[in-house]
């Protein structure tokens, strides 16, 4: 049966990569991930750590993933990506993941220089670095793959849908109830980059799943 809560073949292949290595524990350790297991999937996968102000940074990231955002995003903070509005939100769903062990499935928008929209799936987990230096493993996949994709780069992502998944209790990802989006005011397209700059941008309320997991 496709999990409904997650689209992307890549996104999925993942998770039960991460499901497998963990067992019953409620993350595997850091040291456990192979990069040659995951080899067809690296290109698309991230590591954020916490930085000491506990803000997530890219660990490492994948060539295509910084290809899609035309710059090495290793050592960069992973929140500035997202708009201004979706910032706290995003802050606050990988501060979940770190602490209490959540599974978390965004859909968002990546919206380009050029003024091109194209959607992307994004999976984050939970990775057992010690109380000292959490982890967090994770993959972004495009949902379609245009031919400018990584020519005309990504300089912000707009958060479209969410799921808190608790992945013991709820291991088909909640296939009875549907995502929850994120409403959001019409939006005049993207024409060029001086118009992305002034776009005005709309008050957007974002509701969350309580599904996470309190680790051991």
């Amino acid at each position: 049966m496709e999990h409904q809560g997650m689209n992307q073949e890549g996104t999925m292949a993942l998770f039960q990569y991460w499901n497998d290595l963990r067992g019953p524990r409620p993350s595997p350790r850091r040291t456990e991930i192979e990069p040659s297991d995951i080899r067809k999937l690296l290109a698309d996968t991230f590591i954020l750590e916490m930085d000491a102000r506990s803000q997530p940074v890219f660990r490492l990231a994948g060539t295509r993933l910084c290809a899609t955002y035309g710059r090495e995003l290793k050592g960069h903070a992973f929140t500035p990506i997202w708009s201004d509005r979706d910032q706290p939100m995003m802050s606050r769903l990988t501060g979940n993941v770190f602490r209490d062990n959540s599974v978390v499935v965004i859909t968002y928008l990546g919206i380009t220089h050029g003024g091109r929209t194209n959607p992307f799936e994004m999976l984050l987990l939970p990775l057992d670095g010690g109380q000292s230096s959490p982890r967090l493993l994770g993959c972004a996949l495009p949902v379609k793959k245009p031919f400018w994709l990584g020519a005309d780069t990504v300089f912000e992502n707009r958060l479209e849908t969410l799921r808190m998944i608790d992945p013991d209790r709820e291991p088909m990802f909640l296939t009875n109830r549907p995502p929850v989006s994120i409403p959001r005011a019409p939006e005049k397209p993207f024409t060029s980059q001086a118009a992305t700059n002034t776009m005005r941008r709309h008050v957007r309320h974002l509701v969350v799943i309580d599904g996470g997991k309190n680790g051991s």
